[in-house]
């Protein structure tokens, strides 16, 4: 399948609701998911660059995406992300290297004139230039924190489209960003309110962070459910949220 095949609805994503989908897909789960989120959060930052990341939040996605389906979920399946190691690994690198390239340059810039402005002051100190080189690298961590977050925006469906449509990484990545940017204010809104619930997780000994993840993996696949529909289920997409499982 090429992403010329793959339509997508543009303005189609409803922050609001995406986090309460989220809720309600996780929720008969719950601590299963926090579980997996964990694990998954916990191997793909033990190697540098991410490159187990990728096939961690594939994992992730097809137990959202089992779910959704009311397909059976449980703890192995996260590991199924594996199965798309190549295609996550490359989508993990696209989203890794520009942000590098962004940060590096960034950061040796304002080392070299902080030391530079230091230098030719010599013994006679004068806080004005060194005000000026912290007044501007202020204005330059600006604009790369806008960067950040466009990039980072533009990857929010790479990994579920891996998963979801079988789309090689460059593919996934390129289709992704054009779906994005479709909905790129509203995909904003919904990152800052699972920003806020996190950061307010994270006020309760850090460990409440991990108790949003699942929340917000779960209003990023109902937003990619949005924007593209679900692949083998087009009943599902308009089907209430799975009942309760008790066990």
């Amino acid at each position: 399948m090429t992403t010329l095949d793959i339509p997508y609805n543009r303005k189609a994503v409803d922050p609001v609701e995406c986090i309460k989908a989220g809720w309600e897909l996780v929720k008969p789960q719950y601590w299963l998911f926090v579980g997996m989120t964990f694990v998954a959060f916990f191997i793909g930052s033990a190697v540098p660059l991410g490159i187990l990341m990728g096939p961690m939040m594939c994992g992730v996605y097809l137990t959202c995406f089992a779910r959704r389906r009311r397909e059976p979920v449980e703890f192995g399946l996260l590991f199924k992300g594996f199965d798309f190691f190549g295609p996550s690994v490359v989508a993990t690198l696209l989203h890794a290297v520009p942000i590098i390239a962004i940060l590096l340059p960034t950061y040796v810039l304002f080392y070299a004139s902080f030391v530079l402005v230091l230098v030719a002051q010599g013994d006679d100190p004068n806080p004005l230039p060194l005000l000026g080189v912290l007044g501007t690298f202020s204005l330059i961590v600006l604009v790369v924190v806008v960067l950040i977050i466009i990039v980072s925006i533009g990857f929010t469906f790479a990994y579920p489209l891996i998963v979801d449509r079988r789309l090689a990484g460059w593919d996934a990545v390129k289709l992704s960003f054009k779906a994005a940017m479709g909905n790129f204010w509203r995909l904003l809104a919904m990152g800052l309110l699972t920003g806020v619930m996190a950061m307010v997780g994270m006020a309760f000994c850090y460990v409440g962070m991990f108790l949003v993840f699942p929340i917000s993996y779960g209003a990023i696949a109902s937003a990619y459910e949005q924007v593209f529909g679900l692949a083998h289920a087009s009943e599902a997409s308009n089907l209430p949220p799975p009942p309760p499982i008790f066990e």
